[in-house]
């Protein structure tokens, strides 16, 4: 449950806003660092994220600086490809339960590895050498396997490929979530959780909202 003694989280509207303006910040270069400085009271104050966030692991991508976040306002998981397996879907489990977290974000970015990785698997027939690169792949490769047919085409883009098949697996990786355990779709359900998809364009520094978005007040 929800900690009792803190004040309600806000609504996804709210959450989805807060991370807009904060990546707005971040390309303005006007971040405010401050909320990133270590204080040693924070090991005695309880976290209180106001979103949850599965991104990706490339190292361009660090989720609190891209929405100008500090310490505690953001709980992040971080995996290749930002995949949906057991161990993520508990962990956002635990930040929607625990702190009542009503927004979930799924992060992806463009000139993803994880995405290149797969359509070149797939490409080759070949996929990675090791078992464990191929769990990742392996989970990706179905949900943009229509789209290598695009490569065949004269003039195809490399990189609007990518694109597509990034947001295709952000796609997945979100509906994944909405439907991953009965703990997470009751709460979507039940209108207390949101999930949406994004990518962050790493050549622009923006991050655009996809899917699911909900309204935002004007």
């Amino acid at each position: 449950m929800p900690l009792s003694d803190h004040p309600p989280p806000p609504t996804p509207e709210e959450a989805l806003q807060r991370l807009i303006d904060g990546n707005r910040r971040f390309q303005q270069n006007i971040a405010n660092l401050q909320a990133r400085i270590f204080r040693p009271e924070m090991a005695e104050r309880s976290p209180l994220p106001f979103a949850i966030v599965l991104g990706c692991s490339d190292a361009r991508t660090p989720v609190e600086i891209l929405f100008d976040q500090g310490l505690g306002d953001l709980f992040v998981v971080r995996v290749a490809g930002n995949i949906v397996a057991p161990s993520i879907v508990g962990s956002i489990e635990f930040a929607a339960e625990q702190f009542g977290t009503r927004l979930v974000v799924v992060l992806g970015h463009t000139r993803c590895g994880a995405i290149a990785a797969t359509l070149r698997a797939i490409r080759t027939g070949s996929g990675p050498g090791s078992k464990n690169l191929r769990s990742i792949t392996d989970r990706i490769a179905p949900h943009i396997q229509g789209l290598t047919t695009i490569e065949a085409e004269p003039g195809a883009d490399p990189l609007q490929l990518s694109r597509q098949a990034t947001r295709a697996n952000v796609r997945n990786s979100a509906s994944h979530l909405r439907h991953a355990s009965q703990l997470l779709e009751e709460k979507v359900l039940s209108g207390h959780l949101v999930v949406v998809g994004a990518e962050y364009e790493l050549e622009t520094g923006i991050v655009h909202f996809f899917d699911g978005t909900p309204k935002l007040s004007a």
